[in-house]
C-alpha cells in the first residue's frame, strides 16, 4: 500500500516538473521571440554621420519626424572610422565621399552603395599654414604632407592627383596619415608642412588664415555615397525601413537647398562652427539626393580603378557588384 502511495507521487510529481519545465521553455522562448522585430515600429536604424552634417540636414527638414521606425544617430570625424562602425555592425548607413567608399568595400566592409548626393571637390584641398614658403604643390618636394584620415580617403585622393599633376611622385615627399582633429592641432601648432583635408576642417583652417595650394577641382568626382549595411539591407524589416529613409533623405536634401538659411541655423547650432564657417561649407554645392544611375557606378570604377593603378588597392573591385541600387529608384 505504501509502496502503491509512493509511486503515485512519483508520477504526480513527475509530472508537475514537466509542467514546470514546459512553462519555463515557453517563458524563454517567448522572451527571445520578443526581441525580434515584428513590425517597422519595433525597428531602429542607426544613422551613421560624418561632422554632424547629415543629421543637421535631417532635424532641419523635420524629414523623419513621422517615420513608422525609429533612429539613432551616430557621429565621426571622418569615413575611416565610421566604416569601420559599419564592419562592426553599430551602424545600418554611412555617408561618405566616393573614395573612402571605393576604399572600405575593398577593404571587406560590408557597405553597399544605395544613393549618390552632390560632393563639391572644392571641399578637399591641400592647405599650408599662414606665411609659409610653399606656394605650389611642386613645392612640397621633401616635405611632410598630412593626409586625413586614413589611406583611400577623399583627401588621399586629392594629395595623389595633385602630386601626379605636378610631376612628384609619393615618394617625394613625406605621407602620413592622421584623424582630422590630430592633424588640426599640429597644423595650427606649425609642425606641418602641408594638410590634405576636407570640409568642415578646411574651412575651419581657412578662415584661420590657412592658404590653398590645390583643391579637388579637376582631381576629385562630384559624387557622395550613402551606403547601407548588407546584414540590414538582406533584414526585411529593416530593408523596408531602409528605402523609406532613402525617400526621407530625398526629401531633407531637396528642403535643404530650398531653405539654406534655416538648414545653416540648425547646421551651427549642432556643430558648433561659426556663420562664416558653416556658410562656406554649405554653399560650396547644390544639396540633392540622386539614384546610382549607370554614369554614378561608372565613375565610382574610376576612382576604384584609379587607387589600384596608385597602390592604394591590392586588387580590382568591381563597384556595380556591390551597389543597391533598388533602395532609391528615384523620385
Amino acid at each position: 500500500m505504501c509502496s502503491t502511495e509512493t509511486g503515485d507521487n512519483g508520477v504526480r510529481t513527475t509530472r508537475i516538473l514537466v509542467s514546470v519545465l514546459a512553462a519555463v521553455l515557453l517563458a524563454v522562448a517567448g522572451c527571445a521571440g520578443s526581441s525580434e522585430p515584428k513590425s517597422l515600429s519595433d525597428v531602429t536604424l542607426v544613422l551613421g554621420d560624418q561632422a554632424g552634417g547629415l543629421r543637421a540636414r535631417v532635424e532641419a527638414s523635420g524629414a523623419f519626424e513621422d517615420a513608422p521606425y525609429k533612429i539613432r544617430w551616430a557621429n565621426f570625424q571622418g569615413a575611416a572610422p565610421l566604416f569601420e562602425a559599419m564592419r562592426s555592425g553599430d551602424v545600418d548607413t554611412a555617408t561618405a565621399a566616393d573614395a573612402p567608399t571605393v576604399q572600405a568595400i575593398a577593404g571587406g566592409v560590408p557597405a553597399r552603395p544605395a544613393v549618390a548626393t552632390a560632393a563639391s571637390p572644392s571641399s578637399t584641398a591641400i592647405i599650408v599654414p599662414p606665411g609659409s614658403p610653399i606656394r605650389t604643390v611642386a613645392d612640397l618636394r621633401g616635405k611632410h604632407l598630412v593626409v586625413s584620415t586614413a589611406p583611400g580617403s577623399v583627401s588621399h585622393y586629392t594629395a595623389l592627383g595633385a602630386l601626379e599633376e605636378a610631376g612628384l611622385t609619393q615618394q617625394d615627399v613625406q605621407i602620413t596619415f592622421s584623424l582630422p582633429t590630430d592633424a588640426q592641432a599640429g597644423f595650427s601648432a606649425g609642425h606641418i608642412d602641408a594638410w590634405s583635408t576636407f570640409d568642415p576642417y578646411l574651412s575651419i583652417a581657412e578662415h584661420a588664415g590657412a592658404r590653398v595650394i590645390r583643391d579637388g577641382q579637376g582631381i576629385n568626382g562630384r559624387n557622395g555615397i550613402l551606403s547601407v549595411s548588407t546584414a540590414s539591407a538582406a533584414d526585411p524589416l529593416k530593408r523596408e525601413a531602409l528605402a523609406d529613409a532613402m525617400r526621407r533623405f530625398e526629401a531633407a536634401w531637396r528642403w535643404s537647398d530650398e531653405n539654406p538659411e534655416e538648414y545653416q541655423r540648425v547646421y551651427e547650432k549642432l556643430t558648433s562652427l561659426e556663420p562664416p564657417v558653416a556658410h562656406q561649407i554649405l554653399t560650396r554645392t547644390k544639396q540633392e539626393v540622386r539614384p546610382l544611375t549607370d554614369d554614378v557606378v561608372a565613375d565610382l570604377q574610376a576612382v576604384a580603378d584609379r587607387y589600384l593603378q596608385a597602390g592604394v588597392l591590392r586588387e580590382k573591385v568591381d563597384v556595380a557588384k556591390a551597389c543597391e541600387r533598388d533602395l532609391y529608384p528615384g523620385k
